[in-house]
């Protein structure tokens, strides 16, 4: 039953434990005066949070010049249930001015990368990064990633627990060594929340480490994700999650949780042995029960994921490989009981909480939408610097969205006109002011940071909602809600594959003046805003600039054979992509 086969370890498997619990390359060459890190180094620095990347726009022309690439690195910051404190907030933007490009990038997981970080100031940043009580650790890497959670401020009682459930979740996971504090703040751990306990798992198994006693000395196969969802505000994707907690909430109150396994949207086109995966229901817990069930799950999953073969290395794999009841077996085994099956709960809505919203306590939220995720100052739209004025002058708590949004919250209802008058200022526009296309559309950053894309997504999709809210308004369907996600790569990183419509990364181009084009796509029809359905291929190698030519017919049909109340993604579902392209059937009279 074990999933690696007995197959050699991969070279990462071989890296992660001469890192020597994820210090030794670092400890080496972090100081080092030169303007990158070895492989080796990159890719222990990940489980820090930070990938180290080059400047594609510039790769050609350096190389072509005889000089090295112009690296630079990403650094993402981990905000479990994506909350944060304006220090929090005006600390990140600080730094994205001194050592980044001028920008933030809200991330599909509720957390903060910093684009354009050189090498030399990688140690100010994690150690500030640190002293504003967040932290990089395990941001990247074969570990647990940041715990998702329903970000809305609604003082309902039901969100407190979910986030105070995420924050005990993510604390227990958190990796144990020393040795991202030893290397970044001198061995301080500085008072951070999501710092692991002290003491021994929960889930004895004779594989445990006397160090890293949940993840071992080569840690997970591969990364782990999570998230905590509700049955009617999905705003978490919780099926696209390794491991996802979908709320039973009874009397107003959260009860427990529907344990969801084996979600993950990563593919690999060219082998048919990979492929996206909505996580299953395995069992139900009470709240009580949901640090052993996690670290049950993530032992399993350590003891038996795919060492050799990386593209194979996702919990999903086992679970397809197994079978569900054998995966379910096996946890029973490591916490020597029987598990509950699964209540009668399941994904029903989704809210992206952008808006005014009252929170139940006196107080205002505001969801202010943010294309793509980027905050930064361009032409007109001074999004960095508006919402810095904010915190300078208001100092409030804020929350991340996992739609790459920001919401602002515990606002006065006195202060609802000089909000709305400082955002005009700064050309920020309302939720009520993007159209609803544009509202649910969101990309990967792709080009020219990611070292994976093949094309452009952040830097593309912005003409493709052009075209798309043109096309729309024509056909009388401004006001339809269905997701449009792009990726650079099949790696899913904005989650396309259970989106109404997907747009994937296939292969690259060139323009007439041998500069890099956005390249062509994959369009994937069929998916829902629900999140808990995948989508399938509608048409392959399509040019970025035929994109929205090739979605329009599509349209078109949906709105002549569209049934009463019948969402995009339900119509392209029932009628199936093969028949997607014709004529639409005639009007009825």
């Amino acid at each position: 039953m074990e999933s690696g086969g007995g197959a050699k370890p991969s070279k990462v498997e071989a890296i992660k434990i001469a890192s020597q619990y994820l210090y030794q390359q670092i400890a080496d060459e972090y100081r080092n005066g030169v303007s990158h890190m070895s492989e080796d180094a990159a890719t222990v620095l990940k489980f820090h949070g930070s990938y180290q990347q080059d400047n594609r726009d510039v790769r050609t022309l350096m190389k072509r010049e005889g000089k090295e690439k112009a690296y630079q690195f990403m650094v993402r910051i981990r905000v479990v249930g994506g909350k944060l404190t304006a220090h929090q907030y005006l600390t990140t933007d600080e730094l994205s001015r001194r050592v980044g490009n001028d920008t933030i990038r809200i991330t599909t997981r509720q957390e903060f990368q910093l684009h354009g970080v050189f090498k030399e100031d990688l140690e100010v940043t994690i150690r500030t990064i640190n002293e504003m009580l967040l932290s990089t650790l395990a941001a990247c890497g074969d570990v647990e990633r940041n715990v998702l959670c329903c970000p809305a401020p609604i003082r309902d009682g039901v969100r407190a627990a979910m986030q105070a459930d995420a924050d005990r979740f993510a604390s227990h996971l958190a990796p144990r060594a020393s040795s991202y504090w030893d290397i970044w703040v001198d061995g301080e751990k500085l008072g951070n929340s999501a710092l692991p306990p002290q003491g021994p798992s929960l889930v004895p198994t004779p594989a445990d480490d006397p160090v890293e006693t949940i993840y071992g000395k080569a840690y997970l196969p591969r990364k782990f994700k999570t998230a905590f969802a509700l049955p009617d505000d999905n705003c978490t994707d919780v099926h696209a999650n390794d491991l996802g907690f979908l709320a039973v909430v009874e009397h107003g109150a959260v009860k427990g949780y529907n344990v969801l396994v084996g979600g993950g949207l990563g593919t690999t086109p060219s082998a048919q042995k990979t492929f996206p995966f909505l996580g299953v229901p395995l069992c139900y817990v009470d709240r009580d029960g949901l640090l052993e069930i996690g670290e049950a799950v993530i032992k399993v999953f350590r003891d038996f994921g795919n060492r050799s073969d990386r593209k194979r290395a996702r919990l999903k794999y086992i679970i397809h490989d197994w079978g569900l009841p054998a995966f379910r077996a096996k946890i029973e085994e490591y916490l020597k009981r029987p598990l509950i099956d699964p209540k009668a709960v399941t994904v029903t809505g989704v809210d992206d909480h952008l808006g005014w919203h009252e929170q139940g306590d006196g107080k205002l939220s505001l969801g202010i939408p943010v294309e793509n995720g980027r905050i930064k100052d361009e032409g007109t739209l001074r999004l960095a610097s508006g919402l810095r004025a904010f915190f300078q002058n208001y100092g409030t708590p804020a929350r991340l969205t996992c739609q790459q949004s920001i919401l602002l919250a515990d606002l006065e209802p006195s202060w609802k006109r000089e909000i709305e008058a400082l955002l005009e200022e700064y050309g920020i526009a309302r939720v009520e002011q993007v159209s609803t296309v544009r509202r649910w559309s969101m990309a990967c950053p792709a080009m020219p940071t990611c070292g994976l894309a093949v094309t452009e997504a952040e830097r593309a999709l912005p003409t493709i909602m052009d075209e798309l809210e043109a096309e729309l308004a024509k056909l009388g369907l401004g006001d339809e809600r269905f997701t449009v996600r792009m990726t650079g790569c099949p790696n899913g990183c904005a989650r396309p594959y259970n989106a109404d419509i997907g747009l994937v990364g296939r292969s690259a181009t060139r323009n007439p003046d041998g500069t890099p084009g956005p390249g062509t796509y994959t369009i994937f029809l069929g998916g829902r805003t629900l999140g808990d359905r995948l989508n399938v291929e509608y048409k392959d190698y399509v040019p970025f600039d035929r994109v929205v030519a090739e979605l329009v017919p599509v349209f078109t049909r949906f709105k002549a054979e569209r049934r009463p109340g019948e969402t995009f993604g339900d119509f392209c579902d029932r009628v199936g992509v093969e028949a997607m392209a014709g004529d639409p059937a005639p009007s009825p009279a």
